[in-house]
């Protein structure tokens, strides 16, 4: 028999729960959805196996840091879900430049109800581990792997995932010095896929799956992507590909660019149909040899993805699907909020620069400006915490005059928060200087500067 604490009794015996509401359920038992929570937290769930049914990246992440938060400190978790298309950044990483932020869904302005838009749009998303910027959909599956820091190593669980695509077929995938896991593409499948990207050497191997990391005192958390059989594959950039990234010098992690690839490419010729499940139940199989689960768990998980939220549970494992109806869970819905939050998205932003023209910090050499702007124009922003802290914003060439015309514009734009800022917003700051710069002028410089920051 399993010792469950926390939560009022499951099964109804002449065993009356105690103050401590403990309560004996049969071995290998099942159990609804609303007791996750006791079950991940149960002294003796030394291993749990968990694949999502719920598409959110937002349900997925809060699940996740559920786990690490509150599993035994000795457990090893492994968890499995696929969000819908979002774009997903790293802790320490600046939107700005990771993102095209007029790509993808506009959550910065609120309809007339005060609600946040909510449609079929790219999402974007700052998760709690550090690394760099990924696009996700439903042909991206994310992996997590929670074990004790004790015997964690940064290659351990990309490994494991080599070793389950290995399983199905796909042999010519291993773990890079980044700790990324990577494919090697024939000349014939290189041309099948339209030719090599532009920049990169015809025999780097494509990037499948990147990771990152979240260490804590006992527990370590490694989650990763692994590009299966993505249909969006060719669009990434559209996404990932900052129209401020020549303008913006920020601090943080800069996320490395990479030539990428479906794994399902390897099986444009098979008599099967390359399976995503499929891929999942091996991951499992992976993870059971690993941490020598029983076989009941890993029978229950490779299940999971066909029940409505079941849950089962053994002497030491638990295994099932798991969604939306962990959202009610409260650790889980405060986190949850975390993340829609926009102070998390925007505002936990480090430190950075936006400048048209190289300045002590960022040297570089500028694109030239649109024709249709003044060949005199200057514009310069400082952001620390998502606000704009110093700017000069300018389109005279006599230094006395830009600089009154920089004094006005920063009166209305100091203290701003970067994310709120709005087309009209700079139209009415940039218009305090007029007419010295005329409303066309206004109006070009107010859309150049809404491109780049993802005005609107």
């Amino acid at each position: 028999m399993l010792l469950l604490r926390r939560g009022p009794c499951l099964l109804s015996s002449s065993f009356r729960c105690g103050s401590l509401s403990t309560t004996f359920i049969r071995r290998n038992s099942s159990f609804p959805s609303n007791q996750f929570a006791q079950l991940a937290s149960r002294d003796a769930s030394k291993h749990q196996i968990y694949q999502s049914l719920s598409s959110d990246p937002y349900v997925n992440l809060s699940i996740e840091h559920f786990l690490l938060e509150n599993a035994p400190a000795d457990s090893s978790i492994l968890f499995l879900y696929i969000n819908r298309p979002c774009v997903v950044i790293g802790r320490n990483q600046n939107p700005w430049l990771e993102t095209n932020l007029r790509a993808i869904q506009n959550d910065r302005v609120k309809d007339p109800e005060g609600i946040n838009q909510d449609g079929e749009d790219v999402l974007y998303v700052r998760r709690r581990s550090g690394g760099g910027a990924v696009y996700h959909d439903e042909g991206n599956l994310n992996y997590s792997v929670i074990s004790p820091r004790t015997t964690f190593t940064r290659n351990k669980h990309a490994e494991m995932v080599v070793r389950a695509l290995h399983r199905i077929g796909a042999t010519n995938t291993g773990v890079n010095d980044r700790h990324d896991i990577v494919m090697s593409l024939s000349q014939e499948l290189q041309q099948l896929m339209g030719g090599n990207p532009t920049g990169f050497d015809p025999d780097t191997p494509r990037k499948i799956s990147g990771s990152a990391f979240k260490l804590t005192r006992n527990r370590a958390l490694h989650h990763g992507t692994c590009l299966l059989d993505s249909p969006n594959i060719a669009d990434f950039g559209s996404f990932l590909r900052s129209p401020a990234w020549n303008y913006i010098k920020a601090k943080g992690v800069e996320s490395v660019r990479s030539p990428v690839a479906n794994v399902s490419t390897m099986f444009a010729d098979a008599l099967m149909p390359f399976s995503i499940q499929g891929t999942i139940e091996n991951i499992m199989e992976e993870f059971a040899q690993l941490y020598n689960v029983r076989s009941e768990a890993v029978s229950r998980a490779t299940r999971a993805h066909a029940n409505d939220l079941e849950l089962h549970a053994g002497d030491d494992w638990v295994a099932g699907a798991v969604g939306e109806a962990q959202a009610e869970e409260p650790d889980i819905k405060k986190g949850i909020d975390e993340l829609r939050s926009l102070d998390w998205k925007y505002i936990q932003t480090p430190q950075f620069t936006f400048s048209t023209y190289p300045i002590e910090e960022d040297p570089r050499e500028r694109p030239p400006l649109p024709p249709s702007l003044p060949p005199y124009t200057r514009a310069f922003l400082r952001c620390k915490h998502g606000a704009i802290i110093e700017s000069h914003i300018s389109i005279s060439p006599d230094e006395t005059v830009a600089s009154e015309q920089a004094r006005q514009v920063h009166e209305a734009l100091n203290g701003r928060k970067l994310h709120e800022l709005q087309l009209e917003d700079l139209h009415e700051a940039l218009g305090r200087v007029s007419p010295a710069m005329g409303s066309n002028v206004v109006r070009e410089l107010a859309m150049f500067l809404g491109r780049n920051l993802g005005c609107y």
